[in-house]
């Protein structure tokens, strides 16, 4: 392709809305542009890129045995109403209604519609198993769309879903899946972890998803140095040495004023004490519910495991209002003695000590001396807590290190969540029905481009793999005025092309500079540089965009030289 037929807008200058660096440099490279608020169109460059991606991803899913469909984007609300989802998935669902005033939704995701396709059509045991998948268009109503691709509102997305008649079959169609996206982000050149991860409103009793290692990325995940484990922050488990709290006597409570100390931090300088000897009270409406949870002081709670733990579907901090009935206190001065809740849920470490402080239930009163054994009723005691890297591998014992990451993939083990509410049954080999048992798998292919340029950058722009690159080879004319120069650029070009490599062709009448920085910018993995000097010396220049090495390449024998030069860039890729 000759640049000076392509349309590719580079910039100068950052935008001011772009905030991460896979952002700025989509938009300087001229590979996106942005139409509103996390919805983007994407130009020539951009689009070459993505096709990329979505053929690599089609060509694992193939290979894996799953089937390719495509299903409407707009959805009927009756499918998510059999589901329950049409109330739980909140706002992110943009609903719309028809001329009938019949209720519609921008299809997220496609669970309900593919369970509705496939109940109508697989009524046998014979029929399964089986895996659709598509490539196709969602659209979320995040609330605050950011970052670009990113966290964009509307996406491009890779999702399928396995039918099968029992768990031992779904159980080889997760693997089979799990497989397929360890070859596909491998191929795709990423630093990548398969990580446990909780299954939120898509729901299901198991899932990983597929991170990207970026300082940039929004989640953090805990990595064993040891072993294999990883999780993600949210479903990361936090274990303990298999020892007894040591019985003492604790001395009776004792009230003691603490006036305007309504944080962990400001009750530890008043009482000139360590936080792991305070507990937190934190309230929670949970379901309609009133809900205590306990961690120690210097802990963060982590809700996602206590919402899990008890079955919720919705889980909100309590009110002002409610603190104040549920504790006949001002906020921050609640404690598990006496407390006006339902339930108290508290931290497994929390067993591991006695003889803490907490809140008194009254206004500027702490209490001394809590054994919660004898003080408090506890419901039940379970992992609440966020893991930290001071924790060890709840697998192996190792060390814990938190990284940041970006995420990619999820893949779920649904069961019969969705079979089971919408009557998608099939007849065994005895004629007797059965509920499908079913499976998931996404990949965010648009935000797969702005994975890779988080990992694949330097100071002067994008370093795409070649795999991915919206070409292999930047060619650029250096002095396009002087007539042996441009002949011997196009004999290259043409070369080029008769070896099936796709190429960029600076053709323009740009000075040299200009060209370097818009190459450097667009990250092609390979550049070929013919200038007129080097053409009196028998040579054209070669540049690796991923190590900035430099080499000269021999006008003699130029078609052997430079896939020579061409094969040993990419093995560079190959090897790190």
């Amino acid at each position: 392709m000759r640049l000076s037929k392509f349309y590719l807008p580079t910039l100068k200058e950052t935008p001011a809305e772009a905030e991460v660096v896979s952002h700025k440099l989509l938009l300087r490279a001229g590979m996106i542009r942005k139409l509103t608020a996390g919805i983007y169109s994407y130009l020539p460059a951009g689009l070459r890129t993505l096709n990329k991606i979505s053929q690599i991803v089609r060509e694992e899913m193939d290979n894996a045995g799953a089937l390719e469909i495509l299903m409407p984007t707009v959805q009927p609300a009756d499918l998510w109403k059999e589901t329950g989802r049409w109330d739980f998935y909140g706002k992110e669902l943009l609903r719309m209604k028809d001329r009938h005033d019949r209720d519609y939704c921008l299809g997220p995701t496609h669970e309900e519609v593919v369970t509705d396709l496939l109940r109508r059509e697989v009524r046998s045991y014979k029929q399964m198993p089986l895996n659709v998948y598509q490539i196709q268009t969602k659209f979320r109503d995040e609330i605050r769309p950011r970052f670009g691709l990113m966290r964009g509102r509307e996406f491009l997305m890779k999702d399928a879903y396995s039918f099968d008649i029992n768990e031992e079959g779904a159980d080889k169609s997760y693997k089979a899946m799990y497989d397929a996206y360890m070859a596909i982000f491998t191929r795709l050149g990423l630093d990548f972890r398969p990580v446990e991860a909780d299954s939120g409103s898509i729901g299901g009793s198991f899932s990983h998803e597929f991170m990207i290692i970026a300082d940039t990325g929004e989640d953090t995940i805990a990595i064993c140095e040891n072993c294999t484990y990883a999780a993600n922050l949210e479903k990361a488990e936090v274990v303990y040495a298999k020892k007894e709290c040591v019985k003492k006597e604790v001395t009776q409570t004792e009230e003691v004023l603490t006036p305007d100390t309504h944080t962990i931090a400001e009750l530890c300088t008043f009482l000139e004490c360590a936080p792991e000897k305070t507990i937190k009270t934190l309230l929670f409406n949970v379901d309609g519910e009133a809900v205590a949870a306990l961690i120690r002081g210097d802990r963060e709670l982590n809700e996602i495991k206590l919402k899990n733990f008890l079955n919720a579907t919705e889980l909100e901090f309590a009110n002002k209002a409610e603190v104040e009935t549920w504790t006949n206190a001002p906020t921050g001065f609640a404690g598990p003695k006496n407390l006006s809740v339902s339930k108290i849920i508290a931290d497994n470490e929390l067993l591991l000590d006695t003889d803490y402080i907490t809140g008194a239930n009254k206004k500027d009163t702490h209490l001394l001396h809590i054994d919660l054994e004898r003080d408090c009723t506890i419901t039940a005691y379970t992992d609440l807590r966020v893991i930290t890297e001071d924790d060890s591998c709840p697998r192996c014992g190792g060390a814990i290190s938190l990284k940041k990451g970006i995420e990619a993939g999820h893949v779920f083990k649904l069961g019969t969540k969705y079979s089971k509410c919408m009557n998608a049954a099939y007849l065994d080999e005895n004629g007797k029905e059965q509920t499908i048992i079913m499976g998931c798998y996404g990949i965010g292919i648009s935000r797969l481009i702005a994975a890779s340029i988080e990992q694949n950058h330097d100071e002067h722009g994008i370093i795409f793999p070649p795999q991915i690159a919206p070409f292999e080879i930047a060619l650029l004319n250096l002095t396009p005025k002087d007539e042996k120069t441009s002949e011997k650029a196009e004999e290259i070009y043409t070369l080029l092309q008769g070896l099936g490599i796709e190429v960029l062709y600076d053709d323009t009448t740009e000075r040299a500079g200009v060209k370097f920085n818009n190459a450097d910018l667009l990250g092609l993995p390979m550049q070929i540089l013919v200038g007129a000097k080097s053409l009196d010396n028998g040579i054209i220049e070669v540049k690796n965009r991923k190590t900035g090495e430099k080499n000269e390449l021999k006008i003699d024998n130029l078609r052997e030289n430079i896939l020579n030069w061409r094969d040993t860039v990419i093995l560079s890729w190959k090897k790190s």
